[in-house]
């Protein structure tokens, strides 16, 4: 006679939530995702396994800061990706976040950086902002400010925020990033140094803050503190660095942020940018109307710039 276990429909009920939850945490939310179209009617979408732009409206309106928790990012991960439209490769890619609230950015966090500025390594994260008006796409143009005479590049990795950081433990500092994307914290070292006051008057013409093209996902990205970040000049490579030189790490920056203000999903933290600035060589090298930027981050994809007079 075979015995049979006798489970109770509570405890069933409660098996079947233990397994999803298992399931769900085991499942990474490995995706690249992107907005594209023309601007200001754009769309979501993500990169897939052959580097086909998928179209991902049918599942949501856009990446906004809304989107980037971890359950949200599960559920786009889940969809199979032959389902979703293949979008014409030579479409336009705007910034792969919309609705971004504040930009922080971190100074002198490469040693060699701070070497090339004649600065100490800082003792704690330098940290200032940027203004969101700032904000532009991955190849919009750079646009030179009225008065400017010492623009220049940074090459960066940006930390996209994905959920709510408030006094957030180093231990725990990951698990708040949505994912990792490129920016050009584009600076004009005149008004930074020499007008007084901080560094956000030097940091925030528009144009000074474009990032993309893609948003990788944290659970995509093997080892944050160990990828290869560059810039070039007209065709001169002028950056060649790597996030394992920075002077605090990706989950350090994010801790010691959320101390002094909460970080909100979309918001976004410029880390750093490795030697090379033209600010550092020797004559300085600062752009001009008519150069072409290329700065790009391993996995992440690049932004590609050119300098054109303001108004």
């Amino acid at each position: 006679m075979r015995c049979q276990l006798l489970i109770s429909p509570a405890i069933r009920i409660a098996l079947a939530a233990l397994a999803l939850i298992w399931t769900t945490t085991l499942t990474a939310a490995e995706l690249t995702l992107v907005r594209f179209g023309p601007e200001g009617a754009e769309k979501p979408g993500l990169i897939d396994t052959d580097g086909q732009i998928r179209d991902l409206s049918s599942h949501l309106a856009d990446l906004t800061p809304d989107q980037l928790s971890d359950t949200n990012l599960a559920r786009l991960a889940a969809i199979p990706q032959d389902s979703l439209p293949v979008v014409d490769a030579n479409v336009r890619l705007a910034a792969p976040v919309t609705g971004v609230s504040k930009i922080i950015a971190i100074g002198f966090n490469y040693i060699d950086h701070a070497a090339e500025m004649a600065v100490d390594v800082p003792e704690e994260p330098l940290v200032f902002t940027k203004a969101v008006s700032a904000l532009s796409n991955p190849f919009d143009p750079v646009i030179e400010p009225r008065a400017a005479t010492k623009l220049d590049y940074e090459a960066e990795l940006v930390v996209v925020i994905g959920k709510r950081a408030q006094y957030v433990d180093v231990t725990d500092a990951l698990s708040h990033i949505a994912g990792y994307t490129v920016g050009n914290d584009v600076s004009e070292r005149a008004f930074q140094r020499e007008r007084a006051g901080q560094f956000v008057k030097g940091k925030s013409a528009d144009s000074f803050a474009p990032f993309g093209p893609w948003l990788v996902t944290r659970d995509s990205v093997a080892d944050v503190q160990n990828l290869a970040v560059w810039s070039e000049i007209n065709g001169d490579m002028r950056q060649q660095g790597n996030t394992n030189q920075m002077v605090f790490g990706i989950a350090e920056i994010v801790s010691y942020v959320s101390q002094f203000m909460t970080l909100m999903p979309g918001d976004l933290i410029y880390t750093g940018t490795p030697e090379g600035v033209g600010d550092g060589l020797s004559p300085p090298q600062y752009l001009k109307p008519g150069d072409r930027i290329r700065i790009g981050i391993e996995g992440l994809g690049e932004l590609r710039q050119e300098v054109v007079h303001g108004p």
